[in-house]
């Protein structure tokens, strides 16, 4: 094993160690912590294991087992930039409705044309 792979390796255990420790404390959901388990799972059996990589991209019909390394690192970024890109739109939409909620409020609670206000500071000349 080179020292790359050791070093991968760990740092591959202490990050699963890290995901399982966050699912169980709820910080991430449980279908998160496992999804994220499995992708270090899955890294970790393609570093230990390199030459797996190239028997399941033979069987898929691609060359080596790098490319198939690659194409599905581009993938699962396209789903994730995806996935963060819908979040955003949403919290966008949801900060919208928040702020006219609020502007409306607003403009219902200030004294209408002509009446006076009762919050305001008497002038004294």
């Amino acid at each position: 094993m080179s020292p790359f792979q050791i070093v991968a390796l760990i740092f591959l255990a202490v990050v699963l160690i890290a995901t399982v420790a966050a699912a169980i404390r709820g910080a991430i959901s449980r279908r998160e912590g496992f999804a994220w388990a499995l992708t270090w799972l899955v890294a970790g059996i393609a570093i230990a294991r390199p030459e797996f990589t190239t028997v399941v991209a033979r069987k898929l019909g691609i060359g080596r087992g790098a490319n198939l390394v690659l194409y599905c690192a581009v993938v699962l970024m396209l789903v994730g930039f995806l996935m963060v890109y819908a979040r955003l739109r949403r919290l966008r939409h949801e900060m919208t409705l928040i702020v006219r909620h609020l502007a409306i409020r607003d403009a219902m609670s200030k004294p209408q044309h002509g009446e006076a206000e009762t919050d305001a500071p008497a002038h004294e000349d």
